[in-house]
Parts: structure tokens; sequence; C-alpha cells
């Protein structure tokens, strides 16, 4: 009679899925900690760049990994399991700025009528700021047009998964994007623009 090997635990060399898969079936806490210490650095900082106080960044990343080992059964892989977890921090980091300003307009519904036509910024004119510069624009920005610019720039955020995680269509994901480089461009131009 054939039995079942013992488990003997997740291993750091495994990838993501398996560890998942594997704390499914054997509900084990090494598996669990893999993740956590795989991923827990990367949404604290997240957590950080989007809350700006490093106390509510700790206690968002507690909050998020609770979140994500009540949700762990729910996974099914569609999407990479790094993507699942920026998910989760984002939109929760997102509820937590609501709650804190009080804004439902965060993420202000786009006009249902665009200008005629918007100059299309390259990302070049973003990628070649000085640092101190970029910083500057950054910090003239709306919280919520700066998690995009990051989102998308920073992280490497696909528009299909950012038009998911915000409920839009990733035509309007766009639209905004486009409309904040360009905004982003003239404040950097009304500040750093050489006088003659």
């Amino acid at each position: 009679m054939l039995t079942e090997a013992p488990f003997t635990g997740c291993t750091p060399a495994m990838e993501d899925m398996d560890i998942v898969l594997a704390y499914r079936k054997h509900q084990h806490a090494t598996c669990f900690q893999l993740l956590y210490d795989r991923y827990a650095g990367k949404v604290y900082s997240k957590a950080v760049t989007m809350l700006h106080k490093e106390s509510e960044a700790e206690d968002a990343t507690q909050e998020i990994f609770t979140k994500i080992f009540l949700s762990l059964g729910k996974f099914e892989g569609q999407a990479k399991f790094s993507t699942w977890v920026y998910s989760i921090t984002y939109n929760l980091c997102i509820d937590k700025i609501r709650r804190t300003k009080r804004s439902r307009e965060l993420f202000a519904t786009e006009l249902e009528d665009p200008p005629d036509k918007i100059e299309e910024v390259p990302d070049e004119a973003l990628m070649t700021m000085q640092i101190s510069e970029l910083r500057y624009v950054l910090s003239k920005l709306t919280e919520a047009e700066r998690t995009l610019l990051l989102m998308k720039y920073k992280d490497g955020v696909k528009i299909k998964t950012i038009a998911s995680l915000l409920g839009k269509t990733e035509s309007a994901v766009k639209m905004q994007l486009k409309r904040i480089k360009e905004k982003a461009k003239r404040i950097h131009d009304l500040q750093f623009a050489p006088t003659i």
C-alpha cells in the first residue's frame, strides 16, 4: 500500500504559485511565512510611498497580509501572485487615503466630453527630468495623479491592470495618463524652463 510522503514544508526555491498550492493543501505556516518574507518589504515600500507615514505603512502592511492570508484560498493564479499582492496593497492604501481625506473625488470620473486634442507628451519628457525636478513636479500633482504616474512608470504596471484596479476602461486610463503627463510637463516647464 502506497502512502503519501509526509509534507516537509515549502522552500525558498519554490515558485509563488507552488507555495500557494502547498499552503492550501497542507496549511503549513512555513509556506505563508515564505510568501510574507518574499513580499513584505515590497508591500511596506509601496505603502510608505502612498501613505507617506511609516507608522501607517506598518499598519497597512499588517492589514494587507491579513487580507492575503484570508483570501489565499480564492487566488486562482489568473494573474501573477505579485500582481495580486500589488492589487490588494494598492486598493487598501487607496481606501485608507479616501478615509483619511474623506474625499470621494480621489479618482474623479473623467469628463464625458474630452477636449478635441491633447498633445501627447513623450515618456522621455518625464524620464529625462532631474531627480530633484521630478520630486518637485510630483509634489505638485494630486495624490491620484502621482499614484497613477508611479504605478505606470516606477512600478511598470500595465494599462490593462491599472484599468482593472480602478474599474475604468483602458482608453480612460490612457487619457488620464496623457492629461497627467501634460500637467507634469507644464509644472516642470513653469518652474525649470531656462530664462533668457
